[in-house]
């Protein structure tokens, strides 16, 4: 076995032997890493034997010997496939059948073209293809109104408060929520993450690392619907205390579902009977999880993680999880009533989104990755990298690179399933949605994978079928009638910024990072194909900016340096409060003196207009800027060091719309929306 033949199946696999860092400099990836990511591929790579075999595997796959279950296509373009010449049956997806015929091209089949977009079926010399045929790209502002300007609020779901509190956020908040901000004019209300968490460890609550991004988490269903007020709620306090709150939720969802058992004539009975009977394998399987979890997890805390259960637990096919799910039926049907009360919750939001007049109405987030000691991995190991995380390398952000602690989906695995944990992912974000957020987009092209245990550098890139994502991307955003954005805030693959604006795939556009020649640029120059944003989760707020309590507080847990790192990081905020004064100026955003660092609310509520006068086809303010709060909800690079995914909006729905100040803030984004 030979280095050079180890990067060769490597760079067929699809996994970059050598990477550019952020200051122009290549590195080559060490085989060691090589070898861990071609495993968790499911290419062996220990000996010049597994090499060949996998080489061979690779070339079978690309043949006609070995077609994947589903194709991707665009409608009105011929279709590649891997099958030979000859006559085929293609029923679309409205029912209708036709006879057609495959020619072959370059060594490839070749159907003529569909027209209508959707999943077709394909049977042709013995076997069956879905055929996923999608427009040229996602639904868009366009396909609203040609010259429409929208604007809308961004919001963390858990920091909501309501008339009855629990202690967080709940879907039920979010419904009132989403109606005041349609009736006060906006089109849109983006939420942070609603993926499963982990209901046996209420520890876990970052809302990106999720166990499951197919189904919801319960803590934001409202049990209050069966069981009316809580009698006994939590004290309200600025942030949320997690492991209490999370019980107490709990608790709560046990003793609605008891009700509902005990009254098996109420009408939510009939709808979980109905959610139970069509719930699709991947909720059936997180439900038995669930249990499985809390099962192993109160004997001893080794079991927190899925690989560590007996060996008979870790399959998901196995008699013994079937005869676990059996004896513990009650305990499962819990897990699919407390989804189908949260899944209500978020149904009803999106339509009091559309009923108070939102064109949009919810655009919910998709985490880039999930914890790979979750159900998701559990459920679906052949189309998950088991044994690596996912991060980025080393930049000028952070010279040591990052590890998120996720995995992703294997690009082999999805497409030798025919994309369907894929698929289920995505419909699940759209189901009850106007648009989603896709967490670090560039993940759909490429990824920065590390073996478990590495450090950040010792990573590689993983390249995915990007066409086939796109498409199907592009095919659902048209089934759910969803806009789809892009957080593309970092280092994007060379040409990827325009493949994303031709399939209208909308990028973020921040206030911060809207700089060019050491100036903010104007606003009518920020690209229409994108949303404009003040701020993001994980960068400071506009007050918190202004006033420099984002560099307070970093210095205060060692992240600006040394003595000479800290008087840099406030002499170049001084000279950039400068910068952006003179452009909110530029912008007709002002005109008023510039107020001193300790003042800001003039420059809250000037860069609020100066974002709403970007060309961009949708604005979105975070609730903590239409406050001014100082605070950022996640500051990154921390886990205990700062309060991340804790802070609560200071007031309830009510107080958050009947405020003056934000009033006034969001009347002026209106009126800088409706002029260009």
């Amino acid at each position: 076995m030979t280095d050079a033949s180890l990067r060769d199946l490597a760079a067929e696999a699809g996994i970059a032997t050598s990477w550019r860092d952020a200051f122009g400099a290549w590195h080559d990836v060490g085989p060691e890493t090589l070898r861990h990511v071609l495993q968790a591929l499911g290419l062996a790579a220990g000996s010049a034997a597994h090499i060949a075999e996998s080489r061979q595997y690779l070339m079978a796959r690309q043949e006609m010997a070995a077609p994947d279950p589903l194709v991707t296509a665009e409608c009105g373009q011929p279709i590649a496939l891997r099958l030979p010449a000859g006559r085929a049956r293609l029923r679309l997806e409205d029912g209708s059948a036709r006879d057609c015929a495959i020619i072959t091209r370059d060594g490839l089949g070749l159907l003529p073209a569909i027209e209508q977009p959707g999943y077709h079926t394909l049977e042709a010399g013995g076997r069956v293809v879905t055929l996923a045929v999608a427009p040229a790209r996602c639904r868009g502002p366009a396909d609203i109104g040609a010259d429409a300007r929208f604007w809308g609020l961004a919001v963390q779901l858990y920091s909501l408060r309501g008339d009855q509190d629990c202690g967080l956020g709940t879907f039920t908040t979010l419904a009132e929520f989403a109606g005041a901000a349609g009736r006060a004019g906006a089109d849109a209300l983006a939420i942070s993450p609603v993926h499963a968490q982990f209901s046996a460890d209420p520890d876990r609550f970052t809302p990106y690392s999720p166990s499951s991004r197919t189904a919801l988490n319960t803590l934001h269903a409202d049990p209050d619907l069966l069981l009316g007020p809580d009698p006994a709620p939590p004290a309200p306090t600025p942030r949320i205390a997690w492991p209490s709150v999370a019980r107490h939720q709990q608790a709560r969802l046990s003793a609605a579902y008891a009700f509902l058992q005990a009254n098996p004539g109420h009408p939510l009975a009939a709808r979980l009977a109905a959610f139970a009977a069509r719930a699709d394998d991947a909720l059936l399987q997180h439900a038995r999880f669930e249990a499985l979890h809390a099962h192993f997890y109160a004997q001893s805390p080794e079991f927190w993680h899925w690989r560590n259960w007996p060996a008979g637990f870790r399959d998901v096919g196995s008699q013994a999880v079937a005869r676990f799910a059996a004896e513990h039926a009650d305990t499962v049907m819990f897990h699919l009533f407390a989804q189908c009360l949260a899944e209500h919750g978020l149904a009803q939001a999106q339509q009091a989104a559309r009923d108070a007049g939102m064109r949009i109405g919810l655009i919910t987030d998709l985490a880039v990755g999930a914890d790979g000691s979750g159900s998701a991995a559990w459920s679906r190991p052949d189309q998950t990298l088991l044994g690596l995380s996912i991060g980025a390398p080393p930049d000028q952000l952070n010279n040591l690179g990052q590890d998120w602690g996720l995995t992703a989906f294997s690009p082999i695995g999805l497409a030798r399933n025919g994309y369907s944990a894929f698929l289920g992912m995505l419909r699940a974000a759209l189901r009850h949605a106007g648009g989603v957020r896709i967490d670090h987009v560039m993940g759909l092209a490429r990824l920065w994978v590390l073996p478990e245990g590495a450090g950040p550098r010792e990573g590689a890139y993983l390249h995915y079928p990007m066409q086939d994502l796109l498409r199907l991307v592009a095919l659902e955003s048209h089934r759910h009638g969803a806009f789809v954005l892009g957080e593309d805030l970092g280092t994007l693959p060379d040409g990827y910024q325009h493949v994303l604006e031709a399939r209208q795939v909308l990028g973020l556009r921040v206030l911060w990072f809207e700089q060019e020649n050491g100036q903010f640029r104007p606003p009518q120059h920020w690209s229409r194909a994108a949303a404009a944003m003040t701020t993001t989760h994980d960068l400071a707020t506009l007050s918190g900016w202004w006033t420099g309590r984002d560099l307070d507080v970093r210095r205060g847990i060692g992240l600006l340096g040394d003595d000479t790192g800290i008087w840099h990081a406030y002499e170049n905020r001084a000279r950039e409060r400068g910068m952006l004064w003179h452009a909110l100026h530029a912008s007709g955003a002002t005109d008023r003196a510039m107020p001193a660092p300790e003042d800001p609310a003039p420059m809250v509520d000037a860069a609020i207009r100066h974002v709403g006068k970007s060309a961009c086809a949708l604005a979105l303010l975070p609730a903590e800027d239409a406050l001014a709060m100082p605070e950022q909800p996640n500051l990154p690079g921390t886990t205990t060091e700062h309060a991340n995914w804790c802070q609560r909006l200071p007031c309830d729905v009510t107080g958050f719309f009947a405020d003056p100040a934000v009033g006034a803030r969001l009347d002026a984004l209106a009126e800088t929306r409706r002029r260009p």
